[in-house]
């Protein structure tokens, strides 16, 4: 083990343990600039990062900070503190680590930064704050080496480009700082190594031996899934008996109000009294550290969560995995397989619980795709300049600066890399007055110009505000739920639109236990305790995701094929009926069908683009629709079609999709809709036009959107080029409206539109029928109801007998 010093290496043989041929290389290369290590769940990736850090401050002492590390989870951070603490005790290394997150007390943080310990584990906003104080050349005086975890979860969202801002700023008070990123799941290694490293130096790129194939499978159910849902109450006996059988089990699911739907029942059926609990970001943060200290202890035998355990985070003893629904991206699949069996060379247990019929094809691409490590994802593109307008602020409260020199730090960040210095212009001047519409106004008036050239605060006092306004994480308008009484017990968050539906007497679920509505105080949502079996749902956040380009293409080549042996027969005999009375749809083609239903004409458009895109698509074609005379009435919308009913039947589809009318169409569409007001609300928050925080009092959420409406509508009238407008574009194209999957639709289309009438509804537009919102019952009867029309609907189309 060259290079490392003797205190490691006996600390290695006295567990009989050997150094992986990946750690060492990245001790090996501990001097390059910046290095990506690819390696497997559970195979020292972690040691791998810090062993050069452990090296280094076992060779020689170190004043202050040595090493920073960056996770995406206030969790995982603490996770890593416990695992690295223990190492370094038993070696006897006088070594100080600490971790620095939201939940840190303020006198730890300020005892931090007068003393900063030798290796601080944070997260991006943490780091973010750390760079806005007058004095962070003396906290990051020494710091020798950045270490991001998860580096490919940060890459994916406006998190990972305020960390690499941040890094260009660190960079330049700290001109030989080394860059270390860690990940299990890179699809495009060159893409990340890019985006770590300081533009324009190289990146080197250790891969280690990925290991075994992971024991990746569809879980064995005796039933039918239902046509449509994603809960998979239907799977409760099969999963509660995979729980029985092993040590630990983790259930995922890709929204909290699923999950917490899956645990409810999944306690009903819980016979043996199985110690079984809940994690997810929603929940009150003593109730989650509650059960992650059951999780480690091995106290639990399942915990439903979400993604709030999707990362590196080493829980207990866990040697089973099951995903509920389909996961819509490979990517995370292979991620949430990884914290089965989280060790090195050994393989992940996972199996797979599809919530509905379609879902069963989706969940077999998704297999196939996880045996061929063909991960996906999609570029993201240069970095967003909200963000850009937020770190400009951040900069300016740690002192003066000069914009030339700003604008060229910025420019090594590689989202960065490409930012022309009109851009960077255009955000400073943003930054100083507000814009034109807004520069008469004094609250955004923040930046001025000294006398010899340098930026600095206009008024001191409010770097206050803006470091609490630091961050790019835009939460749901959120309201805290407590037990009713003085001192009562907090038990989580709920939408506060959901709160606004609740009147006394409502029951719904949260952090596993079914609550009444009593009131709701200031900001509070007050609850009581109640024994009901059926409670009224919480509708969380959580995350809705859509199905990966690279994912909708493996199915829609499965669907080519001539036979699935390895489905189901009742999913099989299901595609070939519906094969039989139209078509399948196919890759480079545009299938849509026409048919009437309940006395409407329907159309399906299977467009296989994803969800937002597949709604964005049901909002133009209406409205091209209603131009047209065709009389539409409303449309529904899943991952892979679009459902439309109306008075006046298709007859050519043509006119409908050309891609200038319709993105013509999304402009004035999107111009007084409350979508582009809700992305404008995020992006001016995120680039401190809007402060969700102020000292003493937070606007609550109807607060920060009716600000936020006027403001938009201010802008879209006298200024509709301001800055924030145009992001507030862009942003609403590439993410709520996802007009860049249509754009990818119609290229991969290029005009090939196949119409099929039929005089019947056929077997794959028939579970769309019965999608959430079309049949408006409540109460006992829902369920009765919802089997009554499954049944006929299955009947008209002819797929009774599956």
């Amino acid at each position: 083990m060259k290079s490392l010093p003797a205190v490691i290496t006996d600390w290695f043989a006295t567990r009989g343990w050997q150094v992986h041929p990946h750690q060492q290389a990245m001790v090996d290369r501990r001097a390059e600039p910046a290095v990506l290590l690819i390696a497997p769940t559970g195979g020292g990736k972690t040691m791998a990062g810090f062993l050069p850090t452990l090296a280094e401050l076992a060779a020689g002492r170190h004043e202050g900070l040595h090493t920073l590390y960056v996770s995406p989870l206030k969790a995982l951070a603490a996770d890593i503190k416990r695992n690295l603490t223990g190492p370094v005790t038993e070696m006897g290394l006088p070594i100080r680590i600490e971790d620095r997150t939201g939940d840190t007390s303020y006198t730890r943080k300020r005892r931090q930064r007068a003393d900063p310990p030798h290796i601080l584990l944070t997260t991006p906003e943490s780091l973010a704050l750390l760079t806005s104080y007058e004095d962070a050349p003396r906290i990051f005086k020494g710091l020798q080496r950045v270490i991001v975890d998860e580096i490919h979860a940060l890459a994916e969202s406006k998190r990972g480009d305020q960390l690499m801002l941040a890094l260009a700023r660190l960079q330049g008070l700290c001109p030989g700082l080394r860059r270390v990123g860690l990940s299990a799941t890179v699809e495009d290694p060159d893409a990340i190594a890019r985006m770590l490293a300081r533009h324009p130096d190289p990146c080197a790129i250790v891969a280690a031996d990925p290991g075994p194939d992971p024991d990746i499978a569809m879980l064995a159910l005796p039933a039918a899934p239902p046509w449509a849902g994603g809960g998979a109450a239907y799977a409760i006996p099969q999963v509660m008996a995979a729980v029985k059988a092993h040590r630990t089990t983790l259930i995922f699911h890709n929204t909290r109000a699923q999950a917490e739907i899956f645990f409810q029942n999944l306690w009903l059926a819980n016979d043996d009294s199985l110690p079984i609990g809940i994690h997810h970001g929603s929940l009150d943060r003593a109730q989650r550290e509650k059960v992650e200290a059951a999780m480690v202890r091995g106290d639990l035998r399942a915990i439903v969560c979400t993604g709030s355990l999707d990362l590196g985070i080493d829980w207990g003893d866990v040697d089973l995995v099951i995903q509920i629904g389909a996961p819509k991206n490979v990517k995370r699949l292979i991620q949430r397989i990884g914290r089965a069996n989280h060790r090195y060379n050994a393989p992940s247990k996972a199996r797979l619980v599809p919530a509905n019929r379609f879902e069963v094809v989706e969940c077999h691409a998704a297999l196939q795709a996880a045996r061929a490590h063909a991960l996906d994802g999609d570029p993201r593109g240069p970095g967003p300049l909200d963000v850009l307008c937020q770190h400009i602020l951040i900069a300016a409260c740690s002192g003066p600066f000069e914009a030339g020199a700003l604008y060229a730090e910025m420019t090594t960040a590689g989202p960065y890399a490409g930012l022309t210095r009109a851009q960077f212009d255009d955000c400073l001047e943003f930054c100083a007055t507000g814009g034109y519409a807004l520069r008469a106004y004094d609250q955004w008036q923040r930046l001025q110009r000294r006398a010899d050239g340098q930026w600095q605060l206009r008024d001191p006092r409010s770097a206050r505000i803006i470091r609490m306004n630091i961050g790019t994480i835009q939460d749901s308008d959120l309201l805290k739920v407590r037990f009713k009484g003085r001192g009562g017990k907090p038990l989580g968050e709920i939408e506060e639109g959901f709160a606004a539906t609740l009147t006394p007497g409502d029951t719904f679920l949260i952090g596993g236990q079914i609550v009444r509505y009593a009131g709701l105080r200031e900001t509070v949502v007050e609850v009581t305790r109640d024994a009901a079996k059926k409670p009224k749902i919480a509708t969380f956040g959580g995350t809705k995701f859509a199905t990966s380009t690279q994912l909708s293409q493996r199915i829609l080549d499965m669907l080519q094929a001539r036979d699935w042996p390895y489905l189901p027969d009742h999913t099989r005999d299901w595609l070939h009926l519906h094969r039989q009375v139209s078509r399948l749809p196919e890759p480079g083609r545009l299938l849509i069908e026409s048919f009437p239903h309940d006395g409407r004409a329907h159309a399906c458009i299977y467009g296989f683009a994803g969800r937002n895109a597949q709604q964005t698509l049901g909002l133009l074609v209406t409205k091209r629709m209603e131009e047209l005379g065709l009389d539409p009435l409303g449309f529904v919308a899943t991952d892979y079609a679009t459902l439309i009913w109306g008075l006046t039947p298709l007859t050519d589809p043509a006119p409908l999709f050309d891609i200038e009318a319709l993105e013509a169409g999304l402009d004035g569409w999107l111009a007084g809709n409350a979508v582009m007001k809700r992305t404008f609300r995020a992006s001016a928050t995120i680039a401190m036009l809007i402060n969700r925080n102020m000292p003493g009092t937070r606007k609550s959420g109807r607060q920060a959107t009716f600000s936020s409406d006027i403001l938009y509508d201010t802008l879209l009238k006298y200024d509709p080029d301001h800055l924030l407008m145009r992001i507030t574009r862009a942003e609403a194209m590439r993410g709520l409206v996802d007009f860049a999957r249509i754009r990818e639709m119609a290229e991969r289309v290029q005009g090939r539109i196949d119409l099929h009438r039929l005089d019947r509804v056929t077997p794959l537009a028939a579970p769309m029928l019965l999608e959430v919102g079309r049949v408006p019952v409540t109460g006992a009867a829902r369920e009765r109801l919802l089997e009554e029309e499954a049944a006929a609907l299955m009947a008209e189309a002819g797929i009774d007998r599956l």
